[in-house]
């Protein structure tokens, strides 16, 4: 069942959305080489606790951690530890947090120092992926219509859409009803509603679709060892459009 969200239950979600936001601009600014993805982790909790808040993360399901931390091929999950950020990666950066019993979900993927070409096309491909996606989060649209515009758009640039993972509805819960792929055919599922609340999350690869699990039982990676990219907002369909709740 599909939960349709009342006006004070949004507004309650956006303070949500701009506690992750502003926690993804901490953990952003403190990005450099050397730094490991724990000290991460621990900017993160201290921000989100600070604030009278908790992650959405740690725990849920036994994950260890208050962030995801995914480098380079990790495509989503990654465990923050005693590794280091390189000149040349790519980081994707996957915060959830809880205030007032209501959830929010973002995801960004950052360059670490200078990147080669093809990762910065692919950062900047799998951004405008997600914009692509939530323009089509408009009432009165089909749920695979939001899919559709994302993987038409990185299909475009020759890159490919992870499949085995998919974006969510989210409120009093991480994970709610409906799943929301980034493919498949339009005007397909449920009609969108004001009320609806999704985090969209494309998942983008350089090169094929296919990933692995790792014995860690949580880290994504893909399966050619291409680079990936991940970026997700939390999304609410409103009777003006969509309406971006992970914003400072």
């Amino acid at each position: 069942m599909i939960v349709l969200k009342s006006e004070d239950e949004l507004r309650a979600m956006r303070e949500a959305g701009r506690l992750v936001a502003r926690t993804h601009a901490v953990v952003q600014a403190a990005i450099r080489p050397g730094i490991t993805t724990a000290s991460l982790d621990a900017l993160a909790e201290e921000y989100i606790r600070n604030h009278g808040a908790l992650s959405a993360f740690k725990g849920y399901n036994g994950y260890p951690s208050n962030i995801c931390v995914s480098i380079n091929e990790e495509v989503v999950h990654g465990i923050p530890g005693s590794r280091t950020l390189k000149e040349g990666d790519i980081v994707s950066i996957d915060i959830g947090a809880v205030v007032d019993g209501f959830y929010g979900d973002m995801a960004r993927t950052y360059p670490v120092g200078e990147v080669s070409a093809e990762a910065e096309q692919l950062i900047a491909v799998t951004k405008k992926a997600l914009a692509k996606g939530v323009a089509a989060a408009v009432a009165g649209n089909r749920l695979s219509d939001i899919g559709h515009a994302v993987q038409s758009y990185v299909e475009a640039h020759n890159l490919s859409v992870v499949r085995d993972f998919v974006g969510h509805g989210i409120g009093r819960s991480m994970h709610e009803a409906p799943q929301i792929p980034n493919f498949g055919r339009p005007g397909r599922g449920p009609r969108l509603k004001p009320g609806m609340v999704l985090a969209i999350e494309p998942m983008v690869n350089i090169g094929g679709w296919e990933v692995i699990v790792l014995s860690d039982n949580w880290t994504v990676v893909t399966a050619d060892g291409s680079l990936s990219a991940h970026f997700e907002d939390t999304v609410a369909v409103t009777e003006d459009g969509p309406l971006i709740l992970t914003q400072a």
